[in-house]
């Protein structure tokens, strides 16, 4: 009987795939790992989309070009990787440089007249345009009636001054 035994030479060529393969693993998998989780371009847009730029009027602060708003978009991103919401983030930026900044006014105090006023305004104007219209209609006077057919004798007559005249 003869045991399967592994081989004087094929003892160093194992070891030396099974060394192989573990670089090759470790190769590809430790950069991975390494990787930084930090705020992508999208999760820094995605708030810079809702401030304006400080510089610049109407402006969002996602495609402006100025170096104000590069900070921002910086600070935006360090806030972000320091685990801060959009949220905290924006008030943050609302207590540094005011409301002006939001896209968005909030709802609270005189800004819910932002809110109000557009549409009630096209309420009022559409109101005022109706009736505008229902007066211009009632004192449209009546159409005037068709003449009433003449009489037929005179008619006759008429039509036998013209033959003569011809």
């Amino acid at each position: 009987m003869t045991k399967n035994r592994l081989s004087s030479y094929q003892l160093p060529v194992i070891s030396f795939y099974c060394l192989l393969l573990t670089a090759y693993y470790l190769l590809f998998t430790v950069p991975a790992f390494a990787q930084n989780d930090g705020p992508t371009d999208d999760d820094v847009n995605a708030v810079a989309k809702q401030l304006y730029c400080p510089v610049c009027e109407n402006t969002p602060l996602d495609v402006c070009p100025t170096q104000a708003c590069t900070q921002w978009r910086a600070t935006i991103r360090e806030k972000l990787a320091a685990g801060w919401t959009e949220q905290q983030i924006k008030d943050y930026f609302v207590q540094q440089y005011g409301e002006r900044v939001l896209a968005q006014p909030s709802t609270n105090g005189l800004n819910i007249l932002i809110w109000v006023l557009p549409p009630l305004a096209l309420l009022v104007g559409a109101f005022f345009l109706a009736r505008y219209l229902q007066s211009v209609n009632a004192h449209r006077p009546a159409p005037a009636s068709a003449p009433e057919p003449a009489d037929d004798d005179l008619a006759a007559q008429l039509e036998k001054e013209l033959a003569k005249r011809r």
